[in-house]
């Protein structure tokens, strides 16, 4: 699941979330807003059974993956589209 929220400015706040035990093991996203850096945005475990980090981003269009352990990637079938880089935004 994907969640955008505005910000002041010209920012929106991407949620990105996942359940906690699908893919197992640690879950990172990556993509071009931090060189797809694994480790850059970890998924964190939260209280409702999912796994969630947040990333401020400006406007624009951005490519972005999951990395998963043992170098397991997955696209978002949530985001606005899935290209030959992986999943989309347009903000």
């Amino acid at each position: 699941m994907i969640k955008k929220s505005r910000l002041f400015g010209n920012k929106t706040r991407v949620t990105f979330c996942l359940p906690a035990d699908v893919p197992p093991g640690q879950v990172s996203v990556v993509g071009t807003f931090n060189g797809w850096q694994p480790g850059a945005h970890e998924l964190k475990l939260r209280r409702d059974g999912t796994r969630t980090v947040s990333v401020p981003l400006p406007p624009g269009h951005h490519a972005f993956r999951y990395l998963a352990t043992d170098g397991v990637w997955l696209d978002d079938e949530q985001a606005d589209a899935v290209g030959p880089h992986g999943s989309e935004l347009r903000l």
